[in-house]
Formats: C-alpha cells, structure tokens, sequence
C-alpha cells in the first residue's frame, strides 16, 4: 500500500494538482513580485487571510506576504518534497499532527529555526 501512496505515481498526480491550486490561488490573489526561487513558485503580495502562517507551502508553490528569507524558503523547500512524497494525502497528515508547530513532525522535518519557529 505505502508503495501506492507515496513516492509513487498516484502521488506526483496529487503533487501536480496541489501545485496547480496554489498557482490558480496564488494568481488570483497575489500583489507582489512573483517568482522562481528553489525550486519553488513564489507569490508574494498575498492577503493575510490567503494562506497559514507567515506563508503556506501548496504543492510546489509558496503563497506569502513577504516571508521569503534565504531560511524560510529552504524550510518551504523541505515541504515541496513532502508534497511530492505524499501528494494529497498531505494535507490530511499535516491536519492530523496539529497546528503545534513545536509538535508537528511535518515542520520538525522542515525545520523549525529556519521555519522561523525557534529564535
């Protein structure tokens, strides 16, 4: 079954859809400089409401205000890869390791000092 669901064709289809909802939304939305940086599709200019956080990683594109340091983006970089490992059933793993940060092993992977959650 894992082989099924992650890593796997069956994910890089919910990877390629996520990343076409975030620049559908990121398009609709975004303000500010759009970019390519690190392999990801960077919109910035976003409303606060428009994504979590100080930015929110959907697919392959990151959708922030203006939180795009060198350290945040490597962070958000870490999460494309967890978006293309999992693809959709992503966002149901992250809702079940909570909104905690500090206890969220997806951010833990990510990095939480370069995720701007430890100083």
């Amino acid at each position: 079954m894992r082989s099924i669901l992650f890593d796997s064709p069956l994910s890089r289809v919910g990877y390629l859809y996520a990343t076409a909802v975030g620049i559908i939304w990121g398009s609709i939305w975004s303000t500010g400089r759009v970019e390519r940086r690190g392999g990801l599709i960077i919109f910035r200019g976003m409303p606060k409401w428009a994504f979590g956080r100080g930015g929110s990683c959907v697919g392959g594109c990151y959708l922030t205000n203006q939180n795009v340091s060198d350290d945040v983006l490597e962070h958000e970089a870490i999460h494309k890869r967890q978006w293309q490992r999992y693809g959709m059933v992503f966002p149901l793993l992250y809702l079940i390791a909570g909104r905690n940060p500090l206890k969220n092993r997806w951010e833990i992977e990510a990095g939480l000092e370069k995720g701007g959650y430890l100083r």
